[in-house]
């Protein structure tokens, strides 16, 4: 039982990744100071804090991209640890060879038997046969469909060259190939921006079967309740972690705060106490050194500090001037790309008060909806009409990207307000937490989270009556994220969301409508129902799918069959061949043994002819191995 017991411990520590005293920093500021943590095998911990505050960095020292300023990092070198690159080159290779490559040991051990089979080494290639089979090499490519397929990409997609794709699908490029690695620990850094619902679904499911360590950065309070065990809270340079998911660290955490605030306030009552004695009988010789002796009580008191739970941002949409009714009215449209139509015979009204979320599996043509909406893109029959007054507020990726980078927050303000006040314009991107100097800064500085909250904060000062938002928390910390929730529940024009944030959406919106079969429909039901939904949905298109494959004509069989008989057929010459070549070394070899039985061979005056004969047995033995091991690699191939 003890040495079971030894074999645990030493096992977790293999496993293990420790922080002792780790303090890191970026230019004159500290991010994190003094960090005392052990990260333990196969635990699930999400990441939070707001942006800025050290995250990302941490993620950069554990894969050695940069070193702490202080202290000792521990990560037991046996660990494979799997991450998201940052970057995609444009590659001339198919997304699927791309997330292929996400398996090292798999690409080592392919490279090796081409090399072996280029050199006809049929040993070496039944080994690496042996090993690819030990490491389940022969489904990699359907694990890789299913990581590409459940991250919204076709099975024409899944072939298309990775250069061909935008920067938000090279992200899911990368996720898909970080999934796809041989991890022990895996880092996810915000991996829900730039997927929809549907992807984000199907993404929580995967990561409730990784065996490994994850530590995930997230703002996302719905998936991190799903996927993490554990929440590591950054805050004043500081990492705290509770146990239990996101829903059980705010109730901690919301304890610990009034814990913390009574006991600063029974604290400032002691020194308020402590420092009225010394006020009063400083002076006095008497008292002199009992108001020294308070004095030094004071200094030795570790100082609890008042709660600080305000947020940054303090932002509200203003009424909006007008609001004619319907804003939009829409009779019997359709979306269509060339001859490719996505959505018909849609009818559809605004009117001022429509709260709604769009849902719908991807690629079924919610943002073309929201595009069509905003009047970026025209019905391709139908009417769209347009309200008398109407004044859209429209946020998605795109305008973010259109930002101008050389240019400041003030400077984008100031173009849709050039009459105001700059201090009144300061004043509101204040609310946003662009302060100071910030206003002042070249927008190319900021992080995306920072961009999104400045197109944001341009589109609320603009007093829209309708809200078209496609994906607009993407890169928002939690802070902001509530501010926003907040901020759309006081909001009283019409407002249409597209997003992956469920509770955004379940705090929003008061009507769910499904884009999904060419179709644009109210949808009966809540989020959970939208879930059981969707995988009825991706089960029927599996099925569908399975049922067009078997469709196959029969002469497409016999043209498939006839294909293969012809790639077969030099393969089982070859090997036909062979096997007549080892019949004939095999019957020399036998009369060779045969003639050795002869013992007057072995006298004297027959020497010659034994050494000749031996001389010819090694021959024909090299040469037997040489066929046989021919022979194999061929069998193979062709079970192959």
């Amino acid at each position: 039982m003890r040495v079971f017991s030894f074999i645990c411990i030493l096992y977790l520590k293999l496993n293990m990744i420790t922080l002792r005293n780790i303090t890191i920093r970026r230019g004159p500021n500290i991010l994190l100071q003094d960090i005392n943590w052990t990260i333990y095998h196969k635990q699930r911990i999400g990441i939070i804090g707001a942006n800025g505050c050290g995250k990302t960095t941490f993620f950069a020292m554990l894969l050695n991209q940069l070193h702490a300023d202080s202290g000792d990092l521990e990560i037991p070198h046996q660990l494979k640890i799997s991450h998201v690159a940052q970057e995609t080159p444009a590659l001339a290779i198919s997304a699927m060879d791309f997330v292929l490559d996400g398996d090292t040991e798999l690409r080592r051990l392919q490279k090796k038997l081409h090399d072996a089979e280029q050199t006809n080494q049929g040993e070496l290639i039944a080994t690496i046969h042996l090993q690819l089979s030990e490491i389940d090499a022969y489904t990699a490519n359907a694990r890789a469909a299913q990581l590409l397929d459940g991250l919204g990409f076709s099975h024409q997609e899944q072939q298309k060259l990775v250069s061909d794709f935008s920067g938000g699908w090279r992200v899911r490029l990368n996720l898909a190939k970080a999934l796809m690695s041989r991890s022990d620990v895996l880092l996810l850094d915000e991996p829900t921006n730039h997927l929809d619902l549907d992807a984000v679904l199907w993404l929580e499911q995967w990561l409730k079967r990784y065996t490994g360590t994850l530590l995930l950065i997230s703002h996302d309070r719905d998936f991190l309740d799903e996927t993490v065990d554990h929440i590591a809270h950054v805050l004043n340079k500081q990492v705290t972690v509770y146990a239990g998911n996101y829903s059980a660290f705010e109730k901690q955490r919301v304890a610990n705060l009034l814990v913390q605030q009574a006991t600063y306030e029974k604290q400032q009552k002691q020194i308020a106490h402590l420092q009225s004695f010394v006020n009063r009988f400083r002076a006095k010789a008497t008292k002199a050194a009992q108001a020294q002796s308070r004095l030094k009580a004071i200094e030795r008191m570790e100082l609890v500090s008042a709660i600080q739970t305000e947020s940054p941002f303090q932002f509200h949409f203003k009424k909006p001037k007008d609001c004619p009714n319907p804003l939009i009215h829409i009779d019997n449209a359709s979306i269509a790309y060339g001859d490719k139509v996505i959505l018909k015979n849609i009818n559809f009204s605004i009117t001022p008060k429509d709260r709604i979320a769009l849902l719908g599996p991807n690629g079924a043509g919610k943002s073309s909806f929201i595009k069509l909406l905003a009047g970026d893109i025209k019905a391709a029959s139908g009417t769209v009409t347009i309200g008398s007054g109407l004044k859209i507020g429209y946020f998605a990726q795109h305008q973010v990207d259109h930002l101008d980078l050389q240019e400041t927050p003030l400077f984008h303000l100031k173009k849709l307000a050039p009459d105001a006040r700059e201090q009144d314009l300061r004043t509101y991107l204040g609310s946003f937490d662009f302060v100071g100097n910030r206003v002042l800064e070249p927008i190319k500085n900021f992080s995306g989270g920072e961009k999104s909250r400045l197109a944001l904060a341009l589109l609320i000062w603009q007093q829209p009556n309708l809200l078209l938002l496609d994906e607009p928390t993407n890169h928002l910390d939690l802070d902001m994220r509530q501010a926003l929730s907040m901020a759309l529940q006081e909001y009283e024009g019409a407002m249409i969301i597209v997003s992956h944030d469920r509770f955004l959406v379940r705090t929003t919106v008061d009507q769910l409508n499904l884009v999904a079969e060419n179709k644009v429909a109210i949808f009966d039901g809540d989020l959970q129902d939208y879930e059981k939904w969707l995988l009825a949905f991706r089960r029927q298109q599996e099925e569908s799918d399975q049922s067009d494959k078997s469709a196959i004509s029969r002469k497409e069989l016999r043209q498939q069959n006839a294909q293969q008989r012809d790639q077969r057929r030099p393969l089982l010459q070859k090997i036909k061949k062979l096997e007549d070549e080892l019949a004939r070394l095999q019957k020399q070899a036998t009369e060779i043994e045969l003639a050795l039985t002869d013992l007057s061979l072995y006298e004297e005056q027959n020497k010659s002819k034994l050494q000749e004969q031996l001389r010819q047995q090694t021959e024909i033995k090299k040469k037997l191995e040489l066929v046989e091991n021919e022979w194999l690699a061929a069998c193979e191939t062709l079970e192959s």
